[in-house]
């Protein structure tokens, strides 16, 4: 049959209309839902569960939260999937940790390919706070850190497992928990994570260390890489960027540190050594940004530690990272803006450089978002769960329900012990909420509304009293 060439032509017109209405942002969206389902049917196929396998929803939760680099789990992770199972839920955890959109610019590199202007904008968007013209080169070294990082973490985890464990599965465990901690999810292979570890120095460095290299953000670690290697005159000088990452990460796992500390001295840290309370609160401090792994029983926790966390988890990693949260520099620049508004000055100032008026504004609206879709996801997950035999909703998890919202936002990954009581509607919810906090709020902003500004009509000014 010979195709009208009218018919072609519109064909390709229609085509290309729809591909410059599409975003970035929704690109980027679609990207990760793509990778989400194909990881639910995988993870429905007989060979990725033990017997009796798993359900659908069960699935999704789980292919959502290893996609999103969460570490929520509705199932045992250990034991609900086999080692083909687990196999593919660290290979989609890799996949959200660096994103699909890097792996397909890498692919399209390897194969000598072009990378279209589109895709070379979204590694733009999320690996460089300026525009960079090696961005190609960025990619390269993100998959040559990510290798090394987890390769060399692997390699201890291995060996630390070796006297327990047979060398295989000695082997399976070191690099599973090792992309799960660099890639910031909290997924752990034994039923109670990491707590019979919880004084074990190899376990505590090396698993705290991946969290914090995949933390603070690949442009930072790339831009720290080019000052160290170069000298002379000619060498780089670091960006705010990478001073304000570096400073946050420092100021707020000492400060969680301190604080679980303080808050659990005469409750889990009762009767616990000295030098042991010292990494189970470091480790903790550190989890908590984004990870999820923990030494402790997390619902044992006293309420003010819970809400030390929950602050913690909402800040989260940083940009261009394998984390999620509000990241580290929203953080700063708030800090920021807060003293320099307290000090009476009206330009905002870091590193002798002044910040402009849109990366402000950019800020307080993520707060603002990211506050907005916690409190509406939290409310509809109070109402979608079930309620005690008073007839009211018990009180307690009044606050478990809010940590899991937070968790899920941050990309954290743990809990108190109520993501597997969670019915169908409590997990769609926080599907939801775990894509928002990976694929970030004002992405979805963005979507909704769309991210091109619009003048607008002026009016006259007028006044108006706050606080």
């Amino acid at each position: 049959m010979i195709r009208h060439p009218l018919a072609i032509r519109s064909r390709s017109s229609w085509a290309r209309t729809i591909k410059r209405r599409v975003s970035l942002w929704t690109i980027i969206l679609l990207s990760y839902l793509a990778a989400i389902l194909t990881g639910t049917v995988v993870l429905l196929l007989p060979f990725s569960t033990g017997p009796g396998g798993i359900s659908a929803i069960d699935a999704l939760f789980t292919a959502t939260s290893a996609v999103c680099v969460t570490g929520l789990v509705v199932v045992d992770t250990g034991t609900a999937f086999s080692p083909a199972g687990q196999i593919t839920l660290a290979l989609l955890i890799q996949i959200g940790g660096l994103g699909v959109m890097t792996f397909s610019v890498l692919l399209f590199l390897s194969l000598g390919k072009r990378v279209s202007y589109r895709h070379r904008l979204i590694m733009q968007e999320v690996f460089a706070h300026t525009p960079r013209e090696d961005i190609y080169k960025v990619v390269r070294s993100i998959f040559v850190f990510t290798a090394a990082a987890e390769g060399v973490g692997a390699l201890l985890l291995s060996f630390r497992w070796l006297g327990e464990y047979p060398f295989l599965q000695a082997l399976h465990l070191g690099l599973f928990h090792s992309v799960a901690a660099f890639c910031n999810a909290g997924f752990s292979l034994f039923s109670n994570s990491l707590m019979d570890y919880r004084t074990s120095p190899l376990i505590n460095l090396t698993i705290g260390s991946l969290i914090v290299m995949g933390g603070i953000g690949f442009p930072v670690v790339y831009e720290i890489h080019q000052w160290v290697t170069s000298r002379g005159p000619r060498r780089p000088k670091l960006s705010i960027q990478t001073k304000s990452v570096l400073i946050s990460t420092v100021l707020l796992i000492v400060v969680g540190m301190a604080a679980f500390l303080w808050t659990e001295r005469n409750n889990v840290l009762k009767g616990v050594l000295w030098s042991d309370s010292l990494w189970i609160a470091l480790f903790q401090s550190v989890t908590t940004r984004t990870a999820g792994f923990n030494t402790v029983d997390i619902g044992q926790l006293t309420n003010s530690t819970l809400l030390t966390m929950m602050v913690l988890m909402f800040w989260g990693a940083s940009p261009g990272s394998t984390g999620g949260g509000v990241k580290t520099t929203t953080f700063a620049v708030l800090t920021a803006f807060t003293w320099s508004r307290i000090r009476g000055r009206s330009q905002v100032n870091m590193f002798k450089k002044t910040l402009p008026e849109e990366t402000l504004s950019r800020s307080v609206a993520l707060v603002v978002l990211s506050i907005g879709f916690m409190s509406a996801v939290y409310f509809l997950l109070l109402l979608s769960q079930g309620e005690g035999s008073t007839g009211l909703p018990h009180r307690g998890e009044f606050a478990d329900y809010l940590f899991e919202v937070f968790s899920a936002f941050g990309t954290v990954g743990l809990s108190t012990g109520v993501t597997p009581r969670l019915n169908a509607t409590g997990k769609l919810l926080i599907i939801l909420m775990m894509l928002i906090g990976r694929v970030g709020v004002l992405t979805f902003a963005y979507i909704l509304a769309g991210a091109r500004a619009r003048g607008g009509v002026r009016y006259a000014e007028q006044n108006l009293m706050i606080g």
